[in-house]
């Protein structure tokens, strides 16, 4: 405020502002606008539009650097008069005249809050991603923020690492298409609207992997499981036109991305064209002091700068030492220039040279009665049903009495998941909330929490949960996680449930009656026992605003399940990490090893079958990847395939016949996974090539086609060359990685 108050006349002399967006220039016209900007601009100039920083709460500290050119960014601003104040004296009281780009961490929604990306990967539906960032990228617009750090594209293989919640889930391709979605949404049709706002693919390249799913941590994936498992997602975001990356935090085989020329230059620049720029993540070029790959700020500015990182987030050191590297030769001014240009052409495409304000006169957009619809929808169609013994769901009119129990039926805060900055949970609508509003005046709803929240050790409470449960028809358990447990730096070590929630479950299911357990979490979570004594499980990823109404519809049958699991759910932690595209072995499980209570006493060292799996743990999952239950059932037949053999420029066409065989209209999701039976290098036991929704009424059929071309089976090979290579493949179509028809084509 008090920033606001000593500029206050520049808010008054702010001139009316349409909010009608103009043609894009064409790449010449940037170009040659570009190099304008650059004849002109002094170096710290030019030094300036490399720096980003998070403005301190009096916005007055920093009008003389914005007034010298000497911030391009602010990141964590959401105050649309504040931006305007900022904008005004960046266009008119600069020598250059260049507006601010403003940042935040959008997520899954700035107001209107979707599920956790993790949870939208569950949908299987790149429209409806898609749609989920256009809503939040709409918000966000209308509020200023105009870049945001999203989508997080690492591909996730390890539910330790709190950062899951973020991804887009285990397989490379789903992460790629959906990855390729949200872009799409957030940028729109062309970043010159107002409404759209540029995307920054996270984190380049590899973080997911950080070792004993500990977050930041090093991580070590050679270059051919790099190349074809960890970057091809962020090669579809250049593709789609993502206008910014972002580093990752984490060294690879003893380089931090943020200082490694080999990511940034020659595979991003060199190989893939990337014409945006790159952002450091928040500190990390000083960061690489602590990595022990800078001595001090002035190598760590200067060995990220060579790299190809055009904006320093918030660290400093291009500010402190840039010049003096520059009067050293460390580094070039052509170097310098590039960075400039880069960061100058995302901001000419936004718009903002012509319309950098906000209009604060507009109706709001925040959450709007359409944009509250969508994230519903997401909910529902992230949603996944594990288990439905004896068709317990969905609920019909014989219940006349439910008990509500478990510390995430009414937690507006936690179940809108991580990275909520702007998210308010005076607007969250709760399962509890939402079964009362609809049913309340039809079924007798008992609510007795049992734990107060997810880490809550108490049991004291669980007897007041029990007594409602013997009173009830079912017991509805909604437990899962608190938002605070998922997220960056929130990496753990057990997956089980928190607190005593273990011991509620157990207890409300040893009264008979039937349970059905609604998980609200940011991860997997080892949840077998408590699956075990559950009739059925519903599985919601952390959902969001409209959570509670969405899982309402789905318990009562207004809404039919489709979710399918975007990552495996191990047993226990031990397996991690845990995929489906996992290599063989050379003695690969055979399903009839023996168990560790099964040994024998004394039993010969080879005799219990000499194969890949865990004693105590088997070799399967708890549930596979791409697994989902649904009210109705399918039945995959007649899988046919176009040719036996095909050159590699051809395409197969794959089909089969899905019939919906339950009494429930409901969507199948179909999966077709292929095997590279023999390669110059050991290739996965099944990778996800396509997927398709498919809407089935009761009783009828539909014939399925996916096309797959020769050139999805590419691969880096021995020599580091991407081919696809002649040989015999296995073809799977059916409803999870696990499950399906089978056939064989050959690649000549």
């Amino acid at each position: 405020m008090k920033f606001i108050k000593i500029i206050s006349a520049y808010l008054i002399m702010l001139p009316l502002v349409s909010c009608q967006s103009t043609p894009g220039d064409a790449s010449s016209n940037v170009d040659r606008n570009i190099e304008t900007l650059l004849k002109e601009m002094t170096l710290e100039e030019k030094i300036g539009q490399m720096n980003q920083i998070s403005p301190p709460e009096d916005l007055s500290q920093i009008v003389d650097l914005v007034k010298k050119g000497e911030i391009g960014s602010v990141l964590n601003l959401v105050d649309p008069e504040a931006i305007n104040a900022l904008q005004q004296i960046a266009m008119e009281e600069t020598r250059m005249k260049i507006p601010l780009i403003v940042g935040r961490d959008v997520i899954h929604g700035f107001k209107t809050i979707f599920p956790i990306p993790l949870g939208q990967a569950a949908s299987f539906n790149p429209e409806l991603v898609k749609e989920g960032a256009r809503v939040a990228a709409v918000e966000a617009a209308s509020q200023g923020v105009r870049w945001t750090f999203a989508p997080m594209i690492d591909i996730a293989r390890d539910p330790r690492w709190g950062r899951i919640a973020e991804s887009l889930g285990e397989d490379t391709y789903l992460t790629s298409v959906l990855g390729v979605a949200m872009i799409d949404g957030f940028q729109g049709d062309n970043l010159n609207d107002p409404t759209s706002i540029a995307a920054c693919p996270k984190h380049f390249v590899g973080y997911g992997a950080a070792e004993s799913g500990k977050d930041y941590n090093s991580t070590f994936i050679p270059e051919r499981t790099l190349r074809n498992v960890y970057l091809p997602p962020f090669k579809a975001a250049v593709d789609a036109g993502a206008a910014t990356f972002m580093t990752s935090f984490n060294d690879n085989d003893g380089v931090p991305s943020t200082g490694n020329r080999f990511i940034l230059d020659q595979v991003l620049r060199k190989e893939w064209g990337f014409t945006g720029f790159v952002v450091s993540d928040w500190a990390s070029v000083s960061e690489m002091i602590n990595h022990g790959f800078a001595k001090d700020g002035k190598e760590a500015a200067m060995k990220a700068i060579n790299a190809g990182v055009d904006m320093d987030m918030v660290s400093g050191t291009y500010v402190a030492y840039v010049k003096e590297l520059l009067n050293e030769k460390k580094i070039t001014m052509q170097t310098i220039d590039d960075a400039v240009r880069n960061i100058l052409r995302i901001k000419i495409k936004l718009g903002l040279f012509e319309n950098p304000y906000v209009d604060i006169s507009a109706s709001s957009v925040l959450y709007a009665e359409e944009h509250l619809l969508k994230a519903k929808e997401a909910a529902v169609q992230s949603a996944i049903l594990l288990k439905n013994d004896n068709e317990i769901l969905p609920l019909n009119e014989s219940i006349k009495t439910i008990a509500v129990v478990g510390p995430m039926a009414d937690a507006p805060h936690d179940q809108l998941g991580t990275w909520i900055f702007d998210g308010d949970k005076n607007y969250t609508q709760t399962p509890l909330k939402a079964l009362q509003a609809e049913y309340g005046d039809k079924v007798r709803i008992l609510y007795a929490p049992g734990t107060a929240y997810s880490r809550d050790m108490r049991t004291e409470g669980i007897a007041a949960a029990v007594n409602a449960a013997r009173n009830a028809d079912v017991v509805l358990a909604f437990v899962g996680e608190e938002s605070i447990l998922s997220g960056e730096a929130h990496s753990l070590t057990n997956l089980d449930l928190q607190g005593a929630q273990n011991e509620l479950i157990a207890a409300v299911a040893k009264t008979g009656k039937p349970v059905v357990t609604v998980v609200m979490a940011g991860r997997p979570l080892t949840i077998g026992r408590d699956a075990e004594v559950s009739e059925a499980v519903l599985y919601n990823f952390h959902p969001g605003t409209m959570g509670g109404p969405a899982i309402a519809d789905l318990l009562f049958g207004k809404a039919v399940p489709s979710g399918k699991l975007p990552v495996t759910f191990p047993k226990v932690v031990g397996q991690i990490p845990m995929y489906h595209s996992h290599n063989n072995t050379g003695r690969p499980y055979q399903g009839n090893e023996t168990m560790l209570q099964d040994i024998p006493l004394e039993a010969g060292q080879t005799s219990l079958g000499n194969t890949s799996f865990h004693l105590d743990a088997g070799f399967d999952p708890l549930y596979p990847f791409g697994y989902g239950l649904s009210y109705s059932t399918f039945s995959y037949t007649n899988l046919r395939i176009s040719a036996d053999k095909l050159k590699t420029t051809e395409s197969l066409t794959v089909m089969t016949d899905i019939t919906n065989t339950g009494k429930y209209d409901a969507t199948e999701i179909a999966q077709l996974y292929v095997q590279d039976c023999f390669g110059s290098v050991t290739r996965p036991v099944k990778e996800l090539k396509d997927f398709t929704r498919v809407p089935l009424k009761a009783g009828e059929t539909k014939t399925v086609t996916f096309t797959l071309p020769m050139e999805k089976l590419a691969y880096y090979n021995l020599d580091m060359n991407y081919v696809v290579e002649a040989g015999e493949f296995k073809l799977w179509v059916g409803p999870n990685s696990q499950e399906g028809l089978k056939t064989a084509f050959v690649v000549e």
